[in-house]
């Protein structure tokens, strides 16, 4: 697990290539991150499953309740399967314009 701090943004990649293993390390870790905007990036796995990506589900819920964005990045994902109040995106670039994006609609109070 690499962790990139950068303004109000913390990137968090799997390493190792193990979606589960990347999970539960960044639960167990949730505390030091939950004041920042996050990006996981499990783009190292190149066969992640629904299922898989379902399991952050309650992470990103909890994470975007307390007003942080929470971005996933999957290379090569049929990205309409995912669940409207999840984001995952195929890039670093795209995820980092998602935030600010999301910065921006909460400064304007939306």
């Amino acid at each position: 697990m690499k962790v990139d701090q950068k303004g109000h943004t913390t990137v968090i990649k799997d390493t190792q290539g193990s979606v589960n293993s990347f999970l539960e390390k960044v639960t167990n870790e949730y505390g030091s991150f939950k004041n920042q905007n996050l990006i996981l990036d499990i783009s190292a796995d190149k066969e992640v499953t629904l299922d898989q990506v379902l399991s952050f589900l309650s992470l990103s819920n909890k994470h975007r309740k307390a007003k942080k964005s929470f971005v996933l990045v999957i290379n090569d994902f049929d990205f309409n399967e995912v669940p409207d109040e999840m984001i995952v995106v195929p890039t670093l670039l795209e995820a980092h314009d998602i935030i600010e994006m999301e910065e921006i609609e909460r400064d304007l109070g939306f």
